[in-house]
């Protein structure tokens, strides 16, 4: 079974897990305002090791709107599938928060179909087919 380190604690998920829900299995309570479903970004990790190289079309429209894509990923849109170490950037006692938000379903929302990155940019026309990203 995948490792999730976050915040130092390690934890053993299964890989179909929501890497969100991994997180607060580890005892971190990570922000999920929109419950889940990439409407927000208070569920952001920064990624130590593992990134994964793909996301969701509603990750990648979400990060980009508000300027994050690059610096942050959405781990309600990211599955537990390998070994990963991430850093949670908003989280309840960080925030100030009476509570986490609504709690996530077990399944990835709105699309759980991931895409390569360069895909993604390809289809909004900020890359020529088959030219990579940095």
């Amino acid at each position: 079974m995948p490792t999730v380190t976050v915040n130092g604690k390690s934890i053993e998920a299964t890989p179909e897990t929501r890497l969100v829900l991994a997180i607060e299995e580890a005892g971190i309570n990570i922000g999920h305002r929109c419950g889940g479903k990439a409407r927000c970004t208070t569920c952001r990790v920064e990624f130590v090791s593992g990134e994964p190289d793909s996301m969701t079309e509603a990750e990648y429209a979400k990060l980009k709107e508000k300027g994050l894509l690059g610096k942050a990923r959405l781990s309600c849109q990211i599955l537990a599938s390998h070994d990963m170490e991430v850093r949670a950037l908003m989280t309840l006692e960080g925030e100030g928060w009476t509570d986490t938000g609504p709690a996530p379903e077990p399944d990835v929302e709105p699309d759980a179909a991931w895409y390569p990155l360069n895909e993604l940019r390809e289809r909004e026309g900020q890359l020529e087919p088959g030219e990579d990203i940095e």
